[in-house]
């Protein structure tokens, strides 16, 4: 028969020092002597909270696990106590009482992780220790089991070797006990009465709907319904009067309130009777030896830093599977666009439809994969990135249109190019055929199918770029115009003069004529007086006859002479207008080669420009897309840190905004969360800027903030603590400067961009400081009074809580 081992109290298993959880080697040793199955159980909860007292109770002892009733914690890490199984004879119950979590003087949420963790992990029986109620804060907080398979993977066990879902973690998940301390509530729903097992499965049941809020909802508690396979949950009234939980050790029985002792045994017997053996996969029992292993591998594992902060591991785990989710949900939606689109597409609303399909897709693809996205942060920004994708697509789909509509005008127009630098068109009317010959290969370009959206656009900027060449056909084409029309004037006054000169010829012969005629007719006159009288003038007609031949011959001189300075006078007029003509002729062509050498000049001036302005919108395009770049990094790394607060949020706000004096009311004693909670008021200022109120108009700092910042009454119900602090009594309100005193040094968040343990008090009391007070209201002064009460009238005190008295304390007047 194995050794029972007895131990006659509690050791330390796993030492916190300084933040650091060591493996007490004492404790490790009295572990590996136990050959014997152990039955782990072991408890985690708010500190203060009576955890150690029903450790106690199990081990069937009034004194083992320390209990002390000050503001300052007591337990230090996690403490060991093996005792034999009251029911199980060849069992070792072996029952672990851990540090509080939440403390407000401890100042690492890393190390309350730690401890939960490590409980959980060594644990087959896990009594997971809540004051009051079940409420949303604990169920969070307990959810963080469900991130625990993933986080296993990383852990250099054997026996967890091979873990690779959350279905083959169950097998090794211990069961859950809930247990509610001084529990005053009524257990009722809906007009009928109900355990403490129906109470706690009404709490993790999930509300039926489809939309993100009831998924964030639900996702806790149907992680918790799965890796919990066994749920049972206990209620514990108030065990005495408020001034006796001081000596609550020393307290027999009859002392206690009997409903109580009575929960307390039940709690007892069922954990004797249904607490199993810790195994591992497969089946294996876990005994002494094993569990010092255990011990020593997760201890090892957790101080190597690989468990993230309890309070954002949730937040953060979060990030990263919604992380994940978007770049798959973006890959999904770029494979599918790369295989449907064809670049380019023909309209743009074929682009669209394929972006739309692609789009739902993807985001059906993040929700199947989406992981707490409460405030559908993460669904926001795969839609900005779906439309930079869009935008990106767009982009790409203009471009490639734009090359297939460059390549195939430069292909097209190619010839009509090479005939403009041969000079074809550079002639009388070539604007003329340069455009028709433009017109014709338009239309050939309108032919080609698949240009893509850029199709006009291109054209029209190349058209545009060939401006200047049809501007010079076009002003060449009128010169030579111009000449042609000059030449044929030319031409006309030639003809004019030709005619003229006909014209003056004809009427110089037929003026001729007539002279002639005439002076004919008048020698035959002279003849036939002569031949009368040459009988009697004989002597006179040799005479005549000389006479008339020398008439002849000047008159034909004379008429020669007229004729010939007729002429003369022609051809000197005829002379001057060639003359003109040929200089004219001669200007021409110097004009046209002085205008041909400047259009050289032009075009070349032309190319330089264009090969400049090219190079400088490549450059300027590159900047616009660096700087773009930049921008939308720069708008998502803003989203990023932005926040969506939800109802509460908005609650907490709008009443400290509205209030002069800010009662802030919180349960039993002042502890991490509510100091966490509060914290929020050191956002409000930058809240406050975007407020539209003239009276807050002007606010540029938190420093500014104080003066319109409410008066702060802290108020602790149902407070059963002694204020005690390093043996010495003190007030309330050096409880609570205790409780928002900074610390020295600093703590790094495992989570970049949370608040260290420092970073919420040094804001409260920045904001708070016109005045704080605290006010404890204690179930004595609700009317608690008597121990002798019986159930019934406690019950009826309880009731009348709300109507107690409440002391409060202020200072001063501050005008608003």
């Amino acid at each position: 028969m194995a050794p029972v081992i007895h131990m006659p109290e509690p050791l330390c298993l796993v030492k916190n020092t300084n933040g650091r959880l060591v493996a007490n080697p004492k404790a490790l040793t009295i572990l590996s002597a136990i050959t014997q199955p152990v039955v782990v159980v072991a408890i985690v909860g708010l500190c203060r909270t009576g955890k150690s007292y029903l450790m106690n109770r199990l081990a069937g002892k009034s004194k083992g696990f320390s209990i002390r009733s000050t503001v300052q914690p007591h337990t230090k890490g996690i403490w060991m106590w093996c005792v034999p199984h009251p029911k199980k004879p060849d069992h070792t119950l072996v029952l672990l009482d851990t540090e509080g979590l939440g403390d407000v003087e401890k100042g690492d949420k890393k190390n309350d992780t730690q401890i939960f963790v490590l409980a959980l992990l060594l644990s087959s029986t896990f009594v997971y220790n809540t004051m009051n109620k079940i409420d949303q804060r604990d169920i969070d907080l307990l959810h963080y089991v469900t991130e625990l398979s993933g986080l296993l993977r990383t852990v250099s066990s054997p026996d967890l070797d091979g873990i690779e879902d959350a279905a083959d973690f169950v097998s090794i998940c211990p069961d859950l006990v809930w247990t509610l301390r001084d529990f005053y509530l009524d257990l009722e729903a809906h007009g009928q009465l109900i355990t403490a097992d129906e109470y706690l499965e009404n709490s993790l049941r999930p509300k039926q709907g489809t939309d993100q809020g009831l998924q964030n909802f639900n996702l806790p508690r149907l992680c918790i319904q799965k890796f919990f396979t066994v749920k049972k949950c206990f209620i514990f009234y108030l065990p005495t009067l408020r001034k006796k939980l001081a000596q609550l050790e020393t307290l027999r029985d009859d002392d206690l309130d009997p409903e109580f002792v009575q929960q307390v045994a039940d709690f007892c017997s069922y954990i004797f009777s249904h607490s199993n053996a810790k195994t591992l996969l497969g089946g294996i029992k876990v005994n002494g030896s094993r569990l010092e292993s255990l011990v020593l591998t997760y201890v090892n594992a957790i101080s190597s830093g690989d468990l993230p902060c309890m309070e954002d591991a949730v937040l953060a785990l979060a990030e990263i599977k919604n992380l994940a989710a978007v770049q798959k949900a973006i890959a999904h939606y770029d494979q599918q666009m790369f295989q449907k689109v064809q670049l380019p597409t023909e309209t743009l609303q074929e682009l669209q439809d394929l972006h739309r399909a692609s789009e739902r897709e993807a985001i059906e693809v993040f929700m199947k994969n989406s992981f707490k996205d409460v405030d559908q942060g993460f669904q926001k920004k795969l839609e900005t990135l779906l439309e930079a994708r869009q935008d990106d697509f767009h982009k790409r789909n203009s471009e490639a249109s734009l090359d297939r509509c460059s390549a195939l005008l430069q292909d097209i127009f190619h010839p009509l190019e090479g005939d403009v630098k041969r000079g074809i068109y550079l002639t009388a009317g070539g604007h003329r055929l340069y455009v028709q010959k433009t017109e014709e290969l338009k239309a050939k370009y309108y032919q080609e199918p698949r240009k893509g959206i850029q199709a006009e656009e291109a054209l029209q900027k190349y058209l545009q770029s060939k401006e200047s060449v049809r501007d010079r056909i076009l002003q060449t084409d009128l010169a030579l115009i111009e000449r042609e029309k000059e030449m044929e004037e030319a031409h006309v006054k030639a003809e004019v003069l030709k005619a003229e000169e006909q014209r003056m010829w004809v009427a110089v012969l037929r003026q001729y004529q007539q002279m002639m005629e005439q002076r004919q007719r008048i020698l035959q006159e002279q003849v036939r007086q002569m031949e009368r009288n040459r009988m009697f003038q004989h002597p006179l007609q040799q005479r005549a006859l000389d006479l008339r031949h020398h008439c002849q011959i000047l008159w034909k001189i004379t008429e020669e002479l007229e004729i010939c300075m007729k002429i003369n006078e022609f051809l000197r007029v005829a002379e001057k207008t060639l003359a003109e003509e040929k200089a004219k002729r001669e200007s021409s062509e110097k004009e046209k080669k002085l205008h041909e050498q400047k259009v050289k000049k032009l075009l070349k001036k032309c190319e330089n420009l264009t090969r400049a302005f090219m190079e400088f919108k490549a450059k300027m395009t590159e900047e616009i897309r660096v700087r773009e770049s930049l921008l939308k990094e720069m708008n998502e790394r803003i989203k990023m840190l932005k926040g969506d607060k939800k109802n509460d949020t908005q609650i907490f706000v709008l009443a400290l905004l509205l209030s002069s004096t800010f009662v802030y009311n919180t349960m039993n004693k002042i502890d991490q969360r509510d100091i966490d909670l509060l914290h929020y008021v050191t956002e409000l200022s930058g809240l406050l800027r975007t407020v539209s109120s003239p009276d807050l108009d002007g606010i540029e700092d938190a420093a500014d903030f104080v003066s319109i910042c409410p008066d702060l009454v802290w108020t602790l119900r149902d407070f059963y603590l002694d204020l005690e602090a390093h043996g010495q009594l003190i007030t309330a309100d050096e409880y609570l400067e205790n409780s928002l005193r900074p610390k020295q040094g600093h703590v790094q968040d495992p989570i970049p961009g949370v608040y260290s343990y420092t970073s919420p008090t040094v804001p409260l009391n920045s904001k708070w400081t016109p005045t704080r007070v605290m006010s404890i209201t204690t179930l004595a002064d609700l009317g608690l009074a008597s121990g002798q009460h019986s159930r019934d009238q406690v019950h009826t005190d309880r009731s009348q809580m709300s109507s107690g008295t409440t002391r409060r304390h202020h200072h001063g007047n501050k005008s608003r």
